[in-house]
């Protein structure tokens, strides 16, 4: 017989061959090697224990074959050469079958990952919090909101060298740079905004300052204005509203996902820098990496997905605004999330010990519902997820609690990206001034009154149109609350007028902003200032949302400032249609619920977490029983919620239902959508909560009647 033989085996086989004379010359998988020059440090933290300094991939496939190959001489090179007969296993003891991908690989190590901030100007004592004490293989940052890229399409305007983050490179890196490299900590952001490259600069001239050797890979592709003018001539309309592609665009930006980012720590980046790109992706992207999870790995991606979800807000799930806010210590040093993510999609949540916070099963699962929609049907660029089912455990690892997260399922993602424009419509200015004295509400209204009638004569007198919208509210009234007001017949002795105007001029908002301090002197005794000084006015940018294809968007990744490739994926999935919306799930099996003389409010039987996307509001619930769950899916229902935010909710068609329900199972809970709800949205809104901050506030005092002795029920 005739074999070929590599050189592990060669010397097994020259014993043989001077016995048959049968042998070719032997081939070598030595030289094979110098293809797998992986860097050993990184292939030892992706193995883990296991490894022992073996090359592995086509080698070890060479060497798995020959040993497959010389199977009819194994047993008699055992009984003649004993202990010294060939292997096949490595030197170190790994199976050269795993080592070849024939066998079951040794699981990966998990990842630590943190997030050091949740939004543009979050606390500076997040980082040296995270690189001391997180142990953290990545750290993550945050800034981008629709806000937010509408301030940085602004800033850049005026001019080209700003529109990302500076805080992110002065506040973030530049103090802890040495100690971030140090630890071999790779870094993951979004702050390059509108303008990535130069804050990738920016990055750089930190880096040469501290003499390190970093890596800063840059993604780009997000930037969409360049094909305004081509937009315009598409019949384009804004997913939600309907309205038609704006004519003065001054911002589009695509929401890219993680890919991107996974491709560019491949290529060895220490630092990523984004533009826009969907919050979850800057978690999703190392995970990707770290565990080679595929494009169809769908639960894999939507496990990730929540990873990101869930720190993205940072402080948000470590106890910050959360329901039991008095249960809640140390906010002054309030602790950063912490994942440690598993190659099977399960995480665990904390924080770094000795800080301040909570990690438990409510401020978890509040930021759960945080900013969603279906929870079945919650769309990303890589993955759809489905939520529902998701389960949140708490686990006894840690000082300052700790929880264990899994059940996310995924299904094939849209084609699409979705697209964010931002476009000039006017100005707006907001006067706040604070009124002290008996029937401060009243002074406060006949003040704001009076401002905007002295003010609409002056644009009368010199040919200005009025206001295209004015909101006046009296902080201290309770008219936020609507008709859920407080009933009472006492005003209270202190007050704050809330004046905001929006005007298509700037002229004429200037007009305004100089009418506010003459009431210091002129109209109602107990006005005590301006906060803030004369109001600022400043430019209006609205969002509008569509759909673009992924086929027609071009991503770049470059490193330390060279284009180092153009990104290829895959966009043959079979997209899936969306769920169907069921306002009122499963209702028929919730009519035989015991009933009782028992009044509770909502706060009594549950957590409530709400945030915004454009002008949509959602608000989620979440039991704090199992057992008070199916109470509250039979009278929350999302009739009985939009007729308490009825006085917020912009109703076109009284037929029309505004509010939807959905159900999450795994954690018990609700989350309600309620279109329309919040003037506008963002900066287009002239109300003291434009993201809908308060809603979930407020529902907590709904009233839930006829209800057994729930609490009794526990108790038992």
């Amino acid at each position: 017989a005739k074999i070929l033989v590599c050189r592990c085996h060669l010397p097994f086989a020259k014993i043989h061959y001077r016995r048959t004379r049968a042998v070719q010359s032997p081939r070598s998988c030595s030289l094979v090697a110098a293809n797998f020059s992986l860097d050993e440090k990184r292939e030892r933290e992706r193995v883990g224990p296991s490894f022992d300094g073996a090359p592995s991939g086509k080698e070890a496939m060479n060497r798995w074959c020959c040993w497959r190959r010389l199977r009819p001489w194994r047993a008699a090179w055992a009984r003649a050469l004993g202990d010294q007969r060939p292997s096949a296993r490595w030197p170190g003891g790994r199976c050269l079958a795993t080592a070849a991908g024939l066998g079951p690989r040794p699981r990966p190590r998990p990842v630590r990952l943190a997030c050091a901030s949740g939004f543009w100007g979050d606390t500076a004592t997040s980082v040296p919090q995270l690189v001391s004490g997180g142990n953290l293989d990545f750290l993550v940052f945050d800034y981008l909101s629709e806000i937010t890229m509408s301030l940085l399409a602004a800033a850049k305007a005026k001019s080209p060298d700003l529109g990302y983050v500076p805080d992110f490179v002065q506040i973030a890196m530049a103090p802890f740079i040495k100690e971030i490299h140090k630890k071999g900590i790779r870094v993951v952001c979004n702050a390059g905004g509108v303008n990535p490259l130069g804050c990738a600069a920016a990055l750089q001239e930190v880096v040469m300052k501290a003499k390190l050797d970093l890596k800063i890979a840059v993604v780009t592709g997000d930037d969409l204005i360049f094909m305004k003018d081509l937009l315009k001539e598409v019949d384009i309309t804004d997913m939600y509203s309907g309205s038609p592609f704006p004519a003065n665009v001054q911002s589009m930006n695509a929401y890219l996902g993680a890919r991107p980012i996974s491709r560019a720590l491949d290529l060895g980046a220490d630092v990523v820098v984004t533009g826009r790109c969907v919050d979850s992706a800057i978690v999703l992207g190392p995970l990707i990496h770290s565990f080679g999870w595929k494009q169809n790995e769908f639960d894999l991606l939507a496990a990730g997905s929540l990873a990101g979800h869930l720190i993205e807000c940072g402080a948000q799930c470590t106890g910050g605004i959360f329901t039991d806010w008095h249960k809640v210590p140390d906010w002054d040093n309030i602790g950063f999330p912490v994942v440690e993510c598993s190659s099977d999609g399960s995480f665990i949540l904390s924080k770094p010990p000795k800080t301040g916070g909570l990690v438990s099963f409510g401020t978890v699962t509040e930021q759960l519902v945080y900013e969603i929609g279906d929870p079945r049907n919650y769309q990303l660029p890589d993955v759809v997820c489905n939520f529902s089912q998701v389960t949140v455990s708490e686990i006894s690892v840690t000082d300052g609690g700790a929880v264990l997260v899994q059940g996310a399922k995924g299904s094939p993602p849209s084609d699409s990206y979705k697209i964010c424009a931002t476009y000039l419509d006017g100005y707006r200015s907001i006067a706040v001034c604070p009124v002290a004295g008996r029937r401060s509400v009243e002074k406060g209204r006949k003040t704001a009154e009076s401002i905007l009638k002295r003010t609409r004569r002056i644009f009368k007198e010199v040919g200005l149109d009025d206001f295209k919208s004015v909101n006046v509210q009296i902080l201290g009234s309770e008219e936020i609350y609507g008709g859920q007001a407080a009933k009472t017949n006492n005003s209270p002795r202190e007050a704050v007028i809330w004046l905001a105007v929006h005007h298509m001029q700037k002229k004429a908002l200037e007009l305004f902003s100089r009418e506010i301090a003459p009431a210091g002197t002129g109209m109602a005794p107990g006005l005590t200032g301006i906060v803030g000084g004369r109001p600022k006015v400043s430019p209006v940018l609205k969002p509008f949302f569509f759909l673009h294809p992924k086929q027609n968007v071009t991503i770049d990744i470059f490193m330390n400032g060279k284009h180092a490739e153009t990104l290829k994926e895959d966009f043959d999935f079979t997209h899936l249609p969306a769920s169907e919306e069921k306002a009122e799930q499963e209702q028929d099996d919730l009519n035989d619920l015991p009933i009782g003389a028992c009044r509770y409010r909502l706060e009594e039987l549950a957590y409530t977490r709400s945030g915004d996307k454009g002008n949509t509001a959602n608000i989620g619930v979440i039991a704090r029983h199992p057992l008070y769950y199916p109470y509250l899916r039979k009278l929350l229902t999302a009739q009985a919620v939009e007729e308490y935010f009825q006085h917020l909710i912009q109703k076109e068609d009284s037929d029309t239902m505004m509010v939807t329900r959905f159900d999450l199972p795994g954690i018990q809970g609700l989350n309600f959508v309620l279109r329309d709800s919040l003037g506008g949205g963002g900066v287009a809104s002239l109300r003291i909560d434009p993201q809908g901050k308060a809603y979930g506030q407020m529902l907590l005092d709904f009233q839930l009647r006829n209800l057994p002795d729930l609490k009794a029920l526990v108790e038992d």
